[in-house]
């Protein structure tokens, strides 16, 4: 089955990270996704840009309405995602674990339910 790692964080922190706080950032993660890819259990996943550069779209009364920013305001923002296949629940709760966006923020994990045409 597919679950969804979701990377939340606070993007305050992100920006006033020194440069080798980032290196060492960007070396975990390569070593995270490294680990998954290994194991087969990857299917995909990014990094998302600021929540600043996020769009929101409604539609009400036939009428989209276009908002900029996130939906809802928080201290911590989705940062990033990996999809990953795992046997249940648990070990794609151990996958979370183990990423480093679990050091510094929260990660939710959620099956993903696939859409069939």
């Amino acid at each position: 089955m597919q679950y969804m790692l979701m990377i939340y964080g606070d993007e305050s922190g992100m920006a006033n990270m020194t440069q080798k706080d980032g290196e060492q950032m960007s070396a975990a993660y390569a070593v995270y996704t490294q680990a998954l890819l290994k194991a087969g259990a990857m299917v995909g996943g990014d990094r998302l840009h600021s929540s600043a550069d996020a769009s929101t779209v409604r539609v009400s009364g036939g009428k989209t309405k276009v908002l900029n920013g996130p939906y809802s305001e928080s201290k911590e923002q989705l940062g990033g995602y990996y999809i990953i296949e795992a046997k249940d629940l648990d070990e794609a709760i151990a996958w979370a674990a183990k990423c480093p966006g679990a050091q510094t923020g929260t990660m939710e994990v959620r099956p993903v339910w696939k859409v069939t045409m």
